[in-house]
């Protein structure tokens, strides 16, 4: 069994963004040299996501929007915010937008449905973050 690790470092120009990430993992399994297998890809950081999903200027707005909806930025609001912090959203939107993502590799690619595509989501940004990608397999 072969492994391989690699970090993706971002630092967004803009406190919420979504980025597609998924050229930068499929390098990675090009590299891992892995023909099937799995590829786990997740958020080191508290305050941001990975996710899958379709890769639409539109629906990217509508998931920001939605989020700020349901977890608004608002310093005040917030318990955490009492710590000194002003990120008590971002929290609560990533635990929306989820971690992780696992997808399978067959045939040395990812195993995507159609339109899928993996993406970076970040509620706390102008600052580094690291995405982790493990891939395993033969």
């Amino acid at each position: 069994m072969k492994t391989h690790t690699e970090y993706l470092t971002f630092n967004t120009k803009n406190r919420y963004d979504i980025v597609n990430i998924t050229p930068q993992v499929e390098t990675a399994i090009r590299k891992s040299k892995v023909k099937e297998g799995i590829c786990l890809v997740n958020s080191m950081h508290i305050t941001s996501s990975v996710f899958i999903n379709d890769n639409e200027s539109g629906l990217h707005q509508d998931f920001l929007e939605w989020v700020e909806k349901l977890a608004p930025y608002n310093v005040k609001k917030y318990r955490h915010n009492l710590t000194g912090e002003d990120n008590g959203d971002a929290h609560l939107k990533r635990t929306i937008m989820g971690r992780e993502v696992v997808i399978a590799i067959t045939e040395g690619g990812l195993d995507f449905g159609p339109w899928e595509q993996i993406f970076y989501g970040e509620f706390d940004g102008l600052r580094n973050k690291r995405v982790l990608i493990k891939i395993i397999g033969e």
